[in-house]
């Protein structure tokens, strides 16, 4: 949906931001097409980084598309001539894969079996993955541009500017590095691999360069596929032969960023207009990385929330340092639910500034939800089904009947509710034994409920438990409420209790407080 340009400009929400700078260079360049990219080693497993940095890039491509006219693209870019490095642990035929080290990816076998390459088996995994989230990208195989000659002349212009570029990463190499640096990395055509080599002169004329090979002096041409490029010229000779307007990266990237800058302006380029996110933690505080396995997986997101409370999570303060692991979920889903649920009230210059737009490019397609992540935890620890029937039964008892647009949603709020509730809170549930005087409490709270019929409102029910706490003369309500869940849900907090009440039923409720405080008729 298109909305004024001026709404655009004036808000606060981050991939607006970046929006109007990209479209107030674009207008100035006299350019139609306006090109983001995201870049992916493909070496392993697409990762929870990369579903983040297409989630918050796309964000913007839609923000860009809904205040101009511009066309706009996004790039999703794999390092698939890179050579192979280490071999990954979470792949079979190991053994195959150690003998074909150094080798780009896309010159060694897949040892799954089903693709040409291993290169090529995880660039249809990353096509997959970003397919399974509705991404509209255009793919680029590093591979095929290099071997195809579309960059080749962006090569001849870094063999151009060969010691210009050499001065500028230099300085930042260790000493023994600097003694054999080049950008250019040929390819053997003996053994395949891509060698990081003494390079002893260049032939700008012939467009050779000529190297160090065990003691042997060998030349290649820096066309064709013959060599690659040393990442971070790379990175900066990739944004001018693909007219990249825009990048984010990691916070840990700045200082690559800068100096391929550098680069790219000595070829004569402009950078991209980029934005740096803050890095995702650990439970710990320690950096998540794929190697460590810390932290929270996509596939692991997925089995407990619904993939758009994931987006969410990513809309969030890219600028802040954010902690994944599985505490966050509920809490995340609950957020995302409860901007879900205001945005078809709210007015046009309201809706952009909140993730739900950004989330579904300007629509809601759930509609609203009337309960919580957490109150469904609860009623799966206070019924112990783990049944998604027997859940269900509970919320449309509360909601009504569950229209198409949002059952699907629900269900899998569900489902997701219950799986967490089996691998996560299972280990960490610990019910608080009430002591004498609290009993009596839950005795009052008992006789009080009794008084309700089962048709009476959740904000009545939910009154009236306020009041008891005000009567047994809780100087903070929120303790009242935190005996309450500790009590008979074995946590620190959940939702209104009411609403769980007017769920659940006043009668099973009754029944629960009675077996989890202990107390008789």
């Amino acid at each position: 949906m298109k909305i004024d340009r001026n709404l655009g400009n004036n808000s606060k929400s981050w991939p607006f931001i970046e929006a109007s700078k990209l479209i107030n260079n674009a207008e100035k360049t006299g350019q139609n097409l306006i090109r983001l990219q995201t870049g992916y080693g493909p070496s392993g497993l697409p990762h929870i980084g990369t579903f983040g940095e297409v989630a918050r890039t796309t964000m913007i491509l839609n923000a860009i598309k809904s205040i101009s006219d511009f066309d706009v693209e996004l790039i999703a870019f794999s390092d698939d001539l890179d050579g192979l490095r280490k071999v990954p642990d979470n792949v079979p035929n190991q053994d195959m894969l150690e003998e074909n080290l150094h080798k780009p990816l896309t010159s060694i076998p897949d040892p799954f079996g089903t693709d040409n390459s291993f290169g090529e088996h995880n660039n249809q995994m990353l096509k997959r993955f970003l397919d399974q989230f509705e991404f509209k990208y255009t793919f680029k195989s590093a591979t095929e541009l290099y071997k195809s000659g579309f960059f080749d002349n962006e090569l001849i212009k870094v063999l151009e500017n060969y010691e210009k570029i050499k001065n500028i990463i230099l300085p930042t190499l260790g000493e023994e590095r600097r003694k054999t640096y080049s950008p250019f990395l040929p390819i053997c055509s003996d053994t395949g691999h891509v060698l990081e080599v003494e390079v002893k002169s260049i032939d700008l004329n012939q467009k050779k360069i000529i190297y160090i090979n065990n003691g042997s002096e060998c030349e290649t041409l820096v066309t064709g596929g013959n060599c690659k490029l040393q990442w971070k010229v790379d990175w900066a000779m990739r944004w001018g032969a693909l007219n990249i307007d825009y990048e984010m990266y990691g916070k840990d990237l700045i200082p690559t960023f800068q100096l391929s800058s550098k680069v790219c302006r000595a070829l004569n380029n402009k950078p991209p207009v980029n934005f740096f996110y803050e890095l995702f933690l650990d439970e710990q505080g320690e950096k998540i990385s794929k190697s460590k396995g810390n932290g929270l997986t996509i596939e692991q997101w997925l089995d407990y929330a619904p993939k758009e409370t994931l987006s969410y999570f990513m809309y969030q303060n890219p600028r802040r340092a954010k902690k994944l692991f599985y505490e966050v979920i509920p809490k995340s889903t609950d957020e995302y639910l409860n901007h879900l649920n205001k945005f078809d009230n709210l007015n046009i210059e309201e809706k952009i500034e909140n993730p739900i737009w950004h989330i579904f490019e300007d629509k809601n397609n759930v509609g609203k939800i009337p309960l919580s992540y957490n109150l469904i935890l609860n009623l799966i620890s206070a019924s112990g089904k783990k049944e998604l029937q027997v859940i269900l039964d509970f919320v449309q008892k509360y909601c009504g009947d569950i229209n198409d647009q949002n059952q699907n949603f629900v269900t899998d709020l569900i489902k997701g509710a219950i799986k967490y509730d089996e691998d996560v809170l299972s280990k960490s549930v610990k019910f608080r034994e009430p002591s004498d005087e609290e009993r009596n409490i839950f005795r009052d709270l008992v006789k009080r409920l009794e008084k309700f019929d089962t048709v009476n409102d959740s904000e009545e029910i939910q009154t009236e438990i306020y009041q008891i706490g005000k009567d047994y003369k809780f100087e903070n309500l929120r303790d009242w409420f935190k005996l309450i869940y500790q009590v008979l849900f074995g946590k620190d907090d959940g939702p209104r209790f009411g609403t769980f009440i007017s769920i659940y039923g006043i009668d099973k409720t009754i029944d629960l407080i009675r077996e989890r405080a202990k107390i008789s008729d």
